[in-house]
């Protein structure tokens, strides 16, 4: 099973003991959502502990004017929701699905329970939400110090490794984000990264379609990432 294959592949699942993985799994019931059915609302109490099996869960904020946000997209091998379930405050922010997404959820008093039998899950969930840390000071770091050209190479790069599809010397990226999308991302107008992604083309990085990118050079990317 596909599905079941993304968690049990997951770079953070993937590093449990079996005895772990297999409780975990034991406590998880399957939820499919379509595309852009709610997960969770900003502001509500945390009851669920997820992880994406397929698809994508669609992390996003309100700002002041009133426009959502993508802030980040969670992808299949990730886990969410444990922080809230911690320290028993409120949603921070909104998610829903992103395309038809597959979730395996495991409900607080059975995430409670296996904290309580698995003093592994402890440290496992510490390691998780120091390297979630790090990615966010890294983002910080060079949304302030990096030019938008080479911070859009590194989210094509980032999501061409988490979604990316190879045919041939090409990597098609199967998530589909229109340009605003990754525009909220990067905290960038659209036209910028209009602006830009042409110049991927120009060079020979990338082939704009419609709701897609294809990674044509990996190495030229790598370059502009750099720059």
């Amino acid at each position: 099973m596909e599905e079941l294959h993304n968690i049990e592949s997951g770079a953070w699942f993937s590093k449990l003991s079996e005895t772990l993985q297999r409780a975990i799994l034991s406590r998880t019931t399957v939820r499919r959502i379509a595309d852009g059915g709610a997960v969770a609302s900003r502001g509500s109490a945390a009851e669920e502990w997820c992880g994406v099996a397929r698809g994508a869960v669609r992390i996003s904020s309100i700002s002041l004017s009133g426009k959502q946000v993508t802030l980040t997209y969670a992808e299949p091998g990730t886990w969410f929701g444990d922080i809230a379930l911690f320290d028993g405050l409120p949603r921070t922010h909104d998610a829903d699905a992103h395309g038809a997404t597959t979730l395996l959820v495991v409900r607080k008093p059975d995430f409670k329970q296996l904290l309580e039998q698995h003093v592994e899950l402890y440290e496992a969930l510490l390691r998780l939400n120091c390297r979630r840390l790090r990615l966010m000071f890294d983002q910080i770091e060079d949304l302030n110090t990096r030019p938008l050209q080479a911070r859009l190479a590194k989210q094509i790069l980032l999501l061409a490794r988490s979604y990316g599809v190879a045919q041939g010397e090409e990597i098609r990226i199967g998530l589909a984000l229109a340009q605003e999308d990754l525009a909220q991302l990067l905290g960038a107008s659209r036209q910028r990264v209009n602006q830009e992604l042409k110049g991927f083309e120009r060079e020979g990085a990338v082939r704009v379609e419609p709701t897609r990118l294809v990674v044509l050079s990996r190495e030229k990317l790598m370059a502009i990432a750099e720059r």
